[in-house]
């Protein structure tokens, strides 16, 4: 026989008992008094976004591809970090694009492209809008309240700023619902669970038989949206890379300190955090700041290696501005400011197939592929050069070899924009069979990795990792330029940029 102790506690739900550490009063006069006496609101409305135009064509190219469809596409909401601390909201990459709004924008939101008779669109934004301060929300809402999360936006705001009609959130579901059994709905997949769930609701009370592809198709169709970058969007870049190339100042300037630390390789990351957060709304990606032999682990985040006069630091970084573009941008450093014979043999082979992939990526007719080709040619006869491979260049650059792509495991190049990885769910022939087309932004990132139990390597180059990454957009005249061209390159520049942050 079993005695239940538990004593009348217990009976809260789960759910509840976060909310057993509050002490906030609860009396009429409280909220009375909560409510009352607050100055007007500035109700002035901001001039339009100068993304607004850009966004527009945006939204009227994808309209087009899906004529009658009703298109939902979710900001997302907060995601748990722990208990109920959220992480800092960023909206999903296709949403910010399809409105030119960046990261301040309200979590939950929504952009729908209603089917209109015109054989268009019409595009309408549903939120929660600045709640009413007599109302509990106002000072009670921990997710919502102004007091908790500063003042929301208000619908007429955000209609002026982009452009586009506004509605309350509330209204959503009706909006979704409307000529359901004869409207197909598309979603962006895995944008938001809790507006997912109500499509799927509104699609089983219609016998609207979807499959997965229906969604899938639209996922794509703006992933493949921004393949080629606008104006607006390649001077967003501009911004975003020249940010990172102060964060790198910052990073080198720490360099001293992080010498004499245990985890050197954390002070170089949070020097590049601190800008990311003064400049911009964050890092683009976690940091890489790989010193020695961690250089040889591809996507060495932990850093928490340390930094030694007399090796090599691989750092790769990217600030994301405010309106989420982001840099990609690699340099690999001497941390004593000078490098060693065959550390500047190893970056100097590196450097060459830099170039070889730039050059390769100039004039119509180059396909994205060939970025990369040009880059493994230039690998593949260095490391014949260096006694390293152990057959002839050209018999290890055919298919059915390929031995130098043990110290390059991975591509040389990949679409940059909005996300670090950008239009990734592209088709394989709009992306890596795709012809180079004006406005296109990529990376060219070639690099050496000789891990330092790598008994195929010469003992002098063990231990050695070398990236050199820049950042190139497609010009008009199909000439693809370097973004980050004022980020010193090559082992002299670098030597002499390093001498120079360091005395200043």
């Amino acid at each position: 026989m079993t005695t239940d102790n538990r004593t009348d506690d217990t009976s809260q739900a789960l759910d509840d008992r976060g909310s057993n550490r509050s002490q906030r009063p609860t009396s009429d006069r409280f909220r009375d008094f909560m409510t009352q006496h607050w100055a007007p609101r500035d109700t002035t409305l901001p001039e339009p976004n100068d993304s607004a135009p850009y966004a527009k064509l945006r939204r009227e190219a994808i309209s087009k591809k899906f004529t009658g469809d009703r298109l939902v596409i979710p900001a997302g909401g907060l995601q748990v970090r722990s208990n109920d601390t959220d992480y800092p909201f960023r909206p999903h990459s296709a949403f910010a694009h399809m409105l030119g709004t960046g990261t301040d924008f309200e979590p939950d939101a929504v952009l729908v492209l209603d089917p209109n008779d015109d054989g268009e669109h019409d595009a309408t934004i549903y939120f929660h809008p600045c709640a009413s301060r007599d109302t509990d929300q106002f000072f009670a809402d921990s997710r919502y309240g102004e007091f908790w999360v500063g003042a929301r936006p208000t619908l007429e705001y955000i209609q002026a700023a982009t452009g586009v009609r506004t509605a309350h959130i509330d209204e959503l579901k009706d909006a979704l619902s409307k000529d359901a059994g004869q409207v197909q709905i598309r979603i962006v997949p895995g944008a938001s669970d809790q507006v997912s769930t109500m499509v799927s609701e509104i699609r089983s009370e219609v016998s609207q038989q979807v499959a997965s592809e229906v969604d899938e198709a639209l996922a794509e169709a703006l992933s493949e949206a921004r393949l080629i970058k606008d104006a607006w969007e390649i001077e967003q870049m501009k911004l975003a890379v020249a940010a990172t190339a102060e964060g790198f100042e910052d990073m080198i300037r720490s360099l001293p300190r992080a010498t004499t630390h245990h985890r050197g390789e954390r002070v170089l990351e949070g020097a590049f955090g601190a800008k990311a957060r003064e400049e911009g709304n964050t890092v683009g990606y976690d940091t890489i700041a790989a010193a020695g032999n961690n250089a040889n682990t591809l996507h060495w985040t932990a850093n928490t290696g340390k930094v030694n006069e007399g090796e090599l630091v691989l750092i790769d970084a990217g600030i994301e501005i405010d309106s989420l573009y982001t840099a990609d941008i690699t340099r690999t450093l001497p941390i004593s400011g000078t490098f060693s014979p065959a550390q500047r043999r190893v970056y100097d082979a590196v450097l060459k197939a830099c170039e070889a992939a730039l050059e390769a990526s100039h004039g119509t007719g180059v396909k994205f592929r060939d970025v990369h080709a040009a880059a493994m040619e230039v690998i593949a006869h260095e490391l014949e050069d260096m006694g390293i491979l152990p057959v002839t260049a050209e018999e290890s650059l055919q298919p059915d070899c390929q031995l130098h792509r043990r110290w390059m495991v991975h591509g040389t190049s990949h679409h940059l924009g909005i996300d670090v990885h950008d239009c990734a769910q592209a088709r394989k022939d709009m992306y890596l069979d795709a012809e180079l087309q004006p406005g296109m932004c990529y990376t060219i990132e070639p690099g050496l990795y000789f891990h330092a139990d790598d008994l195929a390597v010469p003992e002098e180059y063990r231990g050695i990792g070398v990236r050199i990454e820049d950042d190139i957009i497609i010009t008009e005249d199909h000439r693809a330029i370097r973004l980050s061209e004022d980020i010193p390159r090559t082992a002299d520049d670098v030597e002499a940029w390093m001498a120079k942050v360091l005395a200043s």
